[in-house]
């Protein structure tokens, strides 16, 4: 069986803006998708994109509670990992920095193990005006095609 990401309240997809869900089989050992998960400020090694990151709280890599800053696709965002089981679940809130119309996203990993190594899952809700602008309206598909090519 397949795990899926636990939603804070207000967070559900049933009751949100935006909503994408990837996944991918991996012939990994979850401990292997872990150690590149939590490595936040290196993730521009296997998806470019990701090239500014910065853990704030002092942590060498993402655990629960670590807050940290990212710009992505132009937009910085601060973020708080708010679920961390180790090889298995991590997940963050996220608000975008000078946003004045209090938008707000979750973005949850699953891990689960396989016969073959691991199954990865990831899926993200955004709720707000900010959102459902830049990704609801000018690039409508870009949150699951950016997850994509992350996972």
């Amino acid at each position: 069986m397949i795990d899926k990401v636990i939603w804070p309240e207000g967070y559900h997809p049933g009751v949100s803006s935006l909503y994408a869900l990837n996944d991918i089989d991996v012939k990994a050992p979850p401990e292997a998708v872990w150690r590149l998960l939590v490595d936040a400020t290196h993730w521009s090694r296997y998806f470019p994109a990701e090239d500014q990151v910065e853990i704030l709280s002092g942590e060498p890599e993402l655990q629960l509670g670590t807050r940290y800053h990212r710009v992505t696709v132009g937009y910085p965002m601060s973020l708080t990992v708010t679920e961390c089981v180790p090889n298995r679940r991590l997940a963050w809130a996220t608000t975008v920095d000078g946003d004045e119309t209090d938008s707000s996203a979750y973005h949850g990993w699953v891990i689960t193990p396989t016969a073959e190594g691991c199954h990865v899952l990831t899926e993200e809700t955004q709720q707000g005006e900010f959102f459902l602008d830049v990704i609801g309206r000018q690039y409508p598909g870009a949150l699951y095609r950016y997850h994509q090519d992350w996972v």
